[in-house]
């Protein structure tokens, strides 16, 4: 339940995942796991390989590096393979970063912008502002072609 005001319940919608090399996470998630993950795609906007893997209302990002000089390679660099972030779905994120902001949490996105997948708009609160953890949030588009929700 959130509790700034103003702000539905938020529902996790996914964990993102740093991980060095998706391809070995992938088998590991899938083979050792048994879960099940989309096909891999590639952003060069984001400099990110990623994969959504479904675990019914959630989901994990599993998502790793294009490039060894990028800004997902040096977060990998400084901080290490492992959760990333936490992400909640909304239904109306201009909304939503607005009672953020009235509610004095720290943007780090100040409007939302296009997703790593198709459909959806995101943005980013501060991990200070958010007991230390990177926040996202994401309204999924109508014509979210991904097929996640």
């Amino acid at each position: 339940m959130s509790v700034i005001a103003g702000l539905p319940p938020l529902r996790l919608h996914h964990v993102g995942i740093l991980v060095p090399n998706l391809d070995e996470a992938l088998q590991f998630y899938r083979g050792t796991l048994g879960l099940r993950a989309g096909v891999p795609h590639d952003s060069a906007a984001h400099d990110i390989r990623a994969a959504l893997i479904d675990l019914g209302e959630s989901h994990l990002e599993l998502f790793a590096p294009l490039t060894p000089v990028g800004p997902t390679a040096q977060a990998l660099a400084k901080r290490g393979a492992g959760m990333h972030h936490l992400c909640y779905e909304v239904g109306d994120i201009v909304a939503a970063l607005a009672q953020c902001r009235e509610a004095g949490v720290q943007l780090i996105d100040h409007a939302p912008r296009p997703g790593l997948h198709e459909g959806w708009q995101v943005a980013f609160l501060h991990p200070r502002s958010c007991g230390g953890v990177l926040t996202e949030l994401v309204e999924i588009g109508a014509h979210d072609t991904d097929g996640v929700r």
